[in-house]
């Protein structure tokens, strides 16, 4: 297997540098030098690679969004599954290991902030949401009428968010994480029921 560029590893770095710099100082205290000190790279690199800080910032959360996107397709491309199958890979993807992590916790809480002030980041967020929601409303389509799927998938989506949520802030995420995904995913079966579709069994 070929090794990957020089500069993709550089790259790499630089973003896993940022979400460590994150976790540790917060986004407002992370600058180019604790990234750079993190990575055992030049801080020139930054600016040579990403254009500056907001550009490594921004680079990211888009890291993080390309995660759950591959979680999803990992877990769904190819394969022949029912609806509700695929709901609940929905939930497992927004829950992996790398998106309950400290790291990854802590960054997605600053950029959630830093979205209201930042077109960049604010641009990023509003893809995620619409991704999560676009995804949803596709298998709810197959098990509900088109008003009741558009209902559930905006509930569904505001569940995943707000339970991720809850779990990133509390004093034991590990757990809460896990009880996240079974709540969800038993809500996602309830809204089912709830309008009288039972086609998922």
């Amino acid at each position: 297997m070929p090794r990957p560029p020089m500069k993709a590893v550089r790259q790499q770095q630089l973003i896993d540098a940022t979400l460590v710099s994150v976790e540790r100082h917060g986004l407002h205290n992370t600058t180019i030098n604790t990234i750079s000190g993190l990575a055992g790279l030049s801080s020139g690199l930054i600016s040579h690679y990403f254009g500056g800080k907001q550009g490594l910032i921004e680079a990211t959360q888009k890291y993080l969004l390309d995660q759950l996107k591959q979680a999803l397709l990992s877990r769904t491309a190819g394969k022949s599954m029912l609806p509700l199958e695929r709901l609940h890979a929905i939930v497992d993807a927004n829950f992996t290991e790398l998106q309950r992590s400290t790291p990854a916790t802590k960054t997605w809480l600053s950029f959630w902030s830093q979205a209201m002030h930042e077109q960049g980041l604010a641009r990023l967020q509003h893809i995620n949401s619409q991704r999560l929601y676009s995804n949803l409303l596709f298998s709810f389509k197959k098990l509900l009428p088109q008003p009741q799927a558009i209902t559930a998938a905006k509930q569904t989506a505001a569940m995943i968010d707000g339970f991720w949520l809850r779990s990133a802030l509390s004093p034991a995420p590990e757990k809460e994480f896990e009880q996240a995904q079974i709540l969800c995913k038993a809500f996602i079966e309830a809204v089912i029921m709830q309008y009288g579709e039972n086609r998922c069994r």
